[in-house]
């Protein structure tokens, strides 16, 4: 059997941390930057950074149409902050690129700016440990279509509800936060069980 090869789409942000996380746990980790380079991959991480200029880039080299038709065909993909964003089907604010394959409006920059950010430990479904995530500059789920599942939330003490920071749609997982910048490797052992 061939080994798995999991791509980083390495544009922009912190692409080499979660080649990092992948290569200790196994598979083949590759950087992501053209169309044929994502046709060689099983699986798809897209990391934090900013995400108007990630979709920017991608537009540029030619990546938005291969990568929509691969996650339309079921490939297994996570986006973490701005990856969120970028897999994501609107914004709140302004439009900008997005790839369109996760049923969710996201809230841009909801946690505030950098001095905002932190770190908190989440209760996640099905898990008995809780996990410990690392906000920087995080989204936040607006709104989620009806095949997604919630599997972690934060309390907005602004409107006084649960706001979605981690969800699975079929094999697309999102996360609002960081989990490659922490030494936890559940999320992206989860994108390896759906590879």
């Amino acid at each position: 059997m061939a080994r798995r090869r999991i791509g980083v789409l390495a544009l922009q942000g912190d692409f080499r941390e979660h080649l990092a996380v992948v290569t200790r746990l196994g598979p083949d980790a590759v950087p992501v930057r053209t169309p044929e380079e994502l046709a060689g991959v099983d699986a798809l991480v897209v990391p934090g950074g900013e995400s108007t200029t990630i979709g920017r880039l991608a537009s540029i080299y030619g990546l938005m149409e291969p990568l929509r038709e691969r996650l339309r065909d079921g490939m297994p993909a996570l986006g973490t902050c701005a990856g969120m964003i970028f897999l994501g089907a609107a914004t709140t604010g302004p439009v900008q690129p997005q790839v369109g394959a996760l049923d969710v409006v996201v809230e841009r920059n909801a946690f505030g700016r950098q001095v905002d950010s932190y770190e908190a430990a989440l209760d996640v479904v099905g898990w008995p440990e809780p996990l410990h995530a690392v906000f920087i500059r995080a989204p936040w789920i607006q709104k989620v279509g009806a095949d997604v599942e919630v599997l972690a939330t934060v309390h907005d003490p602004g409107a006084d509800e649960e706001r979605a920071v981690f969800v699975r749609q079929d094999r697309i997982l999102a996360t609002s936060f960081h989990p490659e910048l922490t030494g936890d490797t559940r999320i992206h052992e989860m994108l390896l069980e759906v590879t």
